[in-house]
């Protein structure tokens, strides 16, 4: 028996909430609802959901804000249900990492089946993803991303969650220079960018842990005055014994 998904419903109308949570058991979904962007921070961090329908008028927070957070740690699938159908509304959750836009008909209409649909190809293409690239290895270096560890020879190297962070996108984007602008902004949202000390703090923290000799690196590269680059396999130093 294939288990249930877990959806998360973050709308602050009560009827709504409710014809979507009816809508999504009927769906044999697992199901919670928040009525704020705290509420739903705290839940999507503590019970991890397979997928959250998120609107973007809540009391506490605009929708996109909470979007903005979690992206900066995760990439759980997010559906966003919202009666703003202007373009620029729209454009501007998919460019901030939402995986579906859907309009609402009216305050308490939505489109039932187009929703559901949407929401079964947004699990289906994480789990796409999680099976082709839940690890990352270049040498002795192992990134697992479904335990949230990096290890060197098989050794937990045991990075904290920021620095984990770090390492896993220089990971997923391995051969590629990420500039310290582009971490700093996943990391850390804009009001960090052009500030690149937390940066260079962190990274001197994940090479002392990763690396035989930080002052020689062998995984994680630094082009100077542009970023950094996680190594590959055909860009790995060769060890001189």
């Amino acid at each position: 028996m294939s288990r249930r998904f877990k959806a998360l419903i973050v709308e602050d109308n009560r009827s709504m909430a409710r014809l979507l949570n009816i809508l999504f058991e009927k769906e044999n979904f697992e199901t919670a609802i928040v009525s704020s962007g705290i509420e739903a921070q705290k839940l999507i961090a503590n019970d991890t959901p397979d997928v959250v329908i998120l609107d973007m008028k809540l009391p506490d927070m605009n929708g996109m804000k909470v979007l903005t957070n979690l992206r900066m740690w995760s990439s759980i699938p997010v559906v966003v249900l919202s009666s703003r159908n202007d373009e620029d509304s729209i454009v501007t959750a998919l460019d901030a990492g939402a995986d579906d836009y859907i309009t609402k008909l009216s305050s308490t209409e939505f489109p039932e089946r187009e929703l559901i649909a949407r929401v079964n190809s947004a699990i289906r293409r994480k789990a796409i993803d999680m099976s082709l690239s839940h690890k990352y290895s270049v040498g002795d270096l192992e990134i697992n991303y479904e335990l949230f560890r990096v290890s060197v020879g098989g050794r937990d190297v045991g990075l904290t969650q920021s620095e984990f962070k770090i390492v896993a996108l220089l990971g997923k984007n391995a051969g590629h220079v990420l500039t310290y602008d582009y971490i700093i902004r996943h990391m850390w949202g804009t009001t960090l960018s052009g500030d690149n000390q937390i940066l260079r703090v962190n990274m001197a923290n994940i090479r002392r842990k990763i690396e035989k000799n930080p002052s020689s690196p062998r995984y994680i590269f630094t082009e100077v005055g542009v970023g950094y680059r996680m190594a590959t396999e055909d860009t790995l130093p060769i060890d001189i014994i």
